[in-house]
């Protein structure tokens, strides 16, 4: 009987946790399907007209930027970045995104070789100047419909 507490418990708790998933499940599609971008609320707002506004698409893989120095990698420079898309373009930018992460890691590179990311490399006016670069490039590609582009994550890792 002392065996068959945990187990007869156990069998509870499982049973109660998934009658609870059931009932508390969203209506609809819960998943999207596999090979697809799950849509945010407003993204999902947004493909059917009922709001207003921008939408954030992020970037599917992070940008590692290498610092040189001497012929020899000093440090990186990891990034993450998202667009402000205004409409619903979230499926062009995902068409788009060779393209983009190309020249998104070109102003990264060219960035970094003027010395962007060396000292204070997250102080506001070389942020600014990193920003607008991004959101030109972005604007090349895409044209008018980036908002903007934003920096959702940085890091720099010194060897």
């Amino acid at each position: 009987m002392k065996k068959l507490l945990p187990i007869l418990l156990a069998l509870i708790g499982t049973g109660a946790g998934i009658g609870a998933g059931i009932f508390l499940a969203p209506s609809g599609d819960a998943a999207a399907p596999a090979g697809e971008h799950a849509a945010t609320p407003s993204q999902a707002a947004d493909d059917h007209g009922d709001a207003a506004g921008p939408i954030y698409v992020k970037m599917n893989n992070q940008f590692v930027i290498p610092i040189v120095a001497k012929d020899r990698v000093q440090s990186l420079v990891v990034l993450s970045l998202s667009l402000e898309i205004m409409g619903a373009g979230q499926e062009i930018v995902y068409n788009q995104e060779p393209k983009l992460r190309d020249v998104f890691l070109r102003v990264l590179f060219d960035h970094a070789n003027i010395g962007g990311f060396e000292g204070n490399f997250t102080e506001s006016t070389r942020m600014e100047i990193l920003r607008r670069s991004l959101h030109e490039a972005a604007r090349n590609v895409l044209g008018p419909m980036v908002g903007d582009v934003l920096i959702t994550e940085i890091a720099r890792q010194d060897s």
